[in-house]
Parts: C-alpha cells; structure tokens; sequence
C-alpha cells in the first residue's frame, strides 16, 4: 500500500490474514499499484484530474490534453480479493498539420476497463520490540524486509468507449505487482505490465517503479520511473509528487512526469483525491471461557458457507462446547435431587 501514511506500523500489528487497514490505502497520486486489498467492507473512490502538454512535432500527436481519471475499488468474499473499475474523461488538441501546427479537438471517454487483484503473498516481518535480551539484535536490520509482497492483477479493455476513441475490440490486460517496505517509513513499489494484449497495434509492455517515503504521519513525497514499449516506440518518463492524508478516510496528492526530451517538451501532472466508505468487520469473535475469564478467539465461517446454510453461526471451540454440556448436565441432576428432598419432608 502505497500513498496512504501509518500503513506500515498498521500492517505489522495486523493479523497474517487480513489485508484492512485504519487509514485509506489509495494508489493515486502516480501511476504504479501496491499488490495490497482494501478489505472486505471497504468501498473507495480514487479521482485524478491531469493536464498533459506535449510540444512533439510528430503527426498525429495530442499536443493538449485535459480530463479526469475515475477509479471505483472495492473488497468482496476474501480479504485478499478486490474488485475494481476505471474510468477515464479527456478532451485533446491533436496536431493535424505538421506544416501549419494545425489542430483537431477530440473528446469523450477514452478509457473503461474493469479487473480483479488478488494478494498471492504477504511477508512477515520481526517485532522488534519484543526483543529484550540483545540490543545488537533489536537494532540490527531485518533483512526479510527485502522480500516483496506479491499480488496479480487480471483486467478487460472494454470498447464502450466514446467514437473518437473506438477500439477495433475488447482486448485483455494483465500485471504483476510487487512492494518491499525496507522500514517503517521508505517503500518500494514496481509493477510489470501488458495491455491491449490480443491487438497488435495498440498492445504495449512496460514497468512502473516508484519509491516512497513518508516525511511525517501526514505527509509522503515519492519519486517515479516508468518504460513503456510499444509496436514502433520507446518511451520513459520520470516524475514525482506529494501525498497528503488529510484524514483517515481522505487523502489528497499532486504529481508531475516528464519523458526528459531535450528536443521538445513533454509534461503532465495531475491532482488525486482519493475517498473511503469504511464498512469493514474483523472476522475474529472473541467469547467468554467457563467463567475463568480467559478469552478464546475464533473465526467465522467463510462467505460462501453462510450463504449455503441460513443462520448458521460460527462454531466455537470444542473445549468451550465440552465446557458448556457439563454444565448443563450439573443442573439436571441438582434438580431432582431438591424434588426428592421436598417428598420426604412432607
């Protein structure tokens, strides 16, 4: 999780299988995606308003372009599992004449692809803090910080897109997502992708790394590198920006990337603002033992078991189960041993 502050102190206190966090984790501002959920229960929105101008000569291409990224996030029957959608609105001044510097407006959506994420592997990190008999060890690095959590992302290009943007047809695309928080505050995000994978003129590869690091408890600044290889060019662009989270369910960020030409000037920015519905629940219950006071946690039975058997409830422990029968057996037999004790007094 990447832009969003505290995580890192957050998902060391978590529990291995869980992917919610206390603050928003949102993937703007910036172009790469952490392999990390949102959680069952969350609902989020992620907006991204930019303004891109290219002073490259080449026909064809978009000298200005101005619209807004829309992306819709969601955690659905597993912790690990998120479902999300993305939208994209721009209006573009296209060079027509090279000669004249002739331009042609273009507008309407250009992009709408939905996909899921799934979180094959998180890694575990040490508790430092319960490190009390050496102090060279408790201070020592963790070198398991540089294993990357692991996640996949599947998505579809669909075509219901606006006239100036048509694709000839839906195509697939597809991303590996990798994240190594080397300590509590410096992370490293990389990304390695393929989109439009089944159309030949359109199918682009590339990488997407960004390093982050968080200044205080509210403010993160980060630094970007990304390579995009396509059918006829090579392109890489370097940026950077700011996050701030202004509260535990909003953040707001800015950013700015340029493909580093000497020749002519290429830029775009953007402003992110990014919005959490929080409705998650922890799937741990913790009840009560047999009056010692000692308290026994258990989970809950999956999505997909309560679905098939209305009312069922999580099943505690057999111990408190075998608890709970003695129990009932004392009472029983106390009852009638009162009943014939009342018999022979009258």
């Amino acid at each position: 999780m990447r832009h969003f502050l505290l995580l890192f102190l957050i998902l060391y206190n978590s529990s291995s299988f869980g992917q919610y966090t206390e603050v928003i984790n949102t993937n703007y501002p910036g172009f790469s995606v952490s392999p990390y959920t949102l959680g069952t229960g969350v609902y989020q929105v992620e907006s991204n308003f930019f303004y891109h101008h290219n002073n490259r000569p080449d026909f064809f291409t978009k000298k200005k372009s101005l619209g807004a990224n829309l992306s819709l996030r969601t955690g659905l029957f597993l912790e690990k599992l998120e479902l999300n959608a993305n939208f994209k609105f721009q209006k573009d001044r296209v060079l027509n004449n090279m000669v004249t510097g002739a331009t042609i407006p273009k507008s309407g959506v250009s992009e709408f692809s939905f996909g899921a994420k799934y979180m094959i592997f998180m890694p575990k990190y040490k508790d430092k803090s319960k490190e009390i008999r050496s102090w060279k060890k408790k201070q020592a690095y963790d070198w398991t910080r540089l294993v990357p959590g692991v996640g996949v992302y599947a998505g579809l290009n669909t075509n219901w897109l606006s006239a100036d943007y048509k694709m000839p047809t839906i195509s697939p695309k597809a991303s590996i997502l990798l994240q190594q928080d080397f300590d509590d505050w410096t992370t490293l995000v990389t990304n390695i992708y393929g989109n439009y994978l089944t159309l030949e003129e359109q199918r682009n590869y590339g990488y997407v790394t960004t390093l982050t690091y968080s200044i205080t408890d509210r403010l993160s600044i980060f630094g970007e590198y990304k390579g995009e290889y396509t059918r006829y060019t090579k392109e890489y662009h370097a940026g950077g920006g700011f996050a701030y989270l202004a509260t535990k369910d909003l953040q707001i960020g800015i950013h700015a990337h340029t493909d580093m030409q000497l020749e002519y000037l290429n830029i775009y920015g953007g402003l992110g603002v990014s919005w959490r519905l929080d409705r998650h629940q922890d799937k741990e219950i913790r009840i009560k033992g047999d009056g010692s006071g000692e308290k026994v946690i258990y989970k809950k039975d999956n999505f997909f078991k309560r679905l098939f058997a209305k009312g069922r409830r999580g099943k505690a422990p057999k111990s408190v189960k075998g608890k709970r029968r003695r129990g009932k057996r004392e009472k029983r037999k106390k009852k009638p041993r009162k009943r014939r004790e009342r018999r022979r007094r009258r």
